[in-house]
């Protein structure tokens, strides 16, 4: 039996992994955690891992308090820098820490398909659609994904637009330039579009998200499997040996 804290356990997507982690047989909810509340509760209650999807401030305290105390950590919070990632990194040694910016099965494979297909095309674009009330842009998603896109290949034609009519019609350009678009929609939860094109072919990568369900299994699989991977993952793949 895994015991498990949670941070931020009365937001939308801490109740969903309360009740995930108190439905299936192989894992103990012993610690909820919010705005008031210490996460000495996480030894209190003698927590092997704590779960974050909270915002990046609070993910960087739980990350520091549990890599000081041995407890093992799966954050589904994005925005962190490379500085983070290093600090996270040192702060980890007597336990594990999965960071990953997408829990959903179907979204890290639809990352991985665009990694492999990247090198066989000449342009790229990511759109990603978000629900209103996101505050950052582009998703921890897209950004992940345009930055394993860019390391399997750096050769991509330029943006061939010299004027805009509406500034940043055309979106950023990510990592190798390849442009990122965000929307944010009343309605949406979390989708993802790739489009790879090439001469006479384009190939479109999509994943939609229309339930906070939809995140739990890859949750299970990071709470369950923390403890086998040393130090610090970050995303999902390696935990579903992609």
């Amino acid at each position: 039996m895994i015991r498990v804290g949670v941070v931020g356990a009365a937001g939308r997507m801490g109740q969903e992994v309360c009740r995930t982690i108190e439905d299936d047989p192989g894992t103990e909810l012993v610690a909820t955690i919010d705005q008031d509340d210490s996460l000495d509760l996480l030894i209190t209650n003698g927590a092997d891992v704590v779960v974050d999807f909270t915002v990046l401030d609070v993910a960087r305290q739980t990350l520091a308090f549990a890599g000081e105390n041995g407890i093992h950590a799966v954050i589904g919070t994005t925005g962190f820098s490379d500085d983070d990632f290093d600090d996270v990194r040192a702060e980890f040694t007597r336990s594990n820490a999965l960071i990953a910016p997408n829990f959903a099965i179907g979204a890290v494979l639809m990352i991985r398909m665009a990694e492999l297909a990247a090198p066989h095309f000449e342009t790229a674009e990511i759109l990603e659609f978000h629900h209103h009330n996101k505050v950052d842009a582009p998703s921890g998603t897209a950004t992940h994904t345009a930055e394993r896109m860019a390391a399997a290949s750096a050769e991509w034609l330029a943006d061939p637009t010299t004027h805009e009519v509406y500034p940043g019609a055309r979106g950023g350009a990510g990592p190798a330039g390849i442009r990122v678009h965000s929307v944010r929609m009343v309605g949406a939860v979390a989708n993802q579009e790739v489009i790879l094109g090439a001469m006479g072919q384009t190939l479109t990568i999509r994943h939609d998200t229309t339930n906070r369900t939809s995140f739990m299994p890859g949750v299970l699989v990071g709470v369950k499997h923390v403890a086998d991977f040393p130090g610090v993952t970050i995303g999902l793949d390696t935990y579903l040996g992609l």
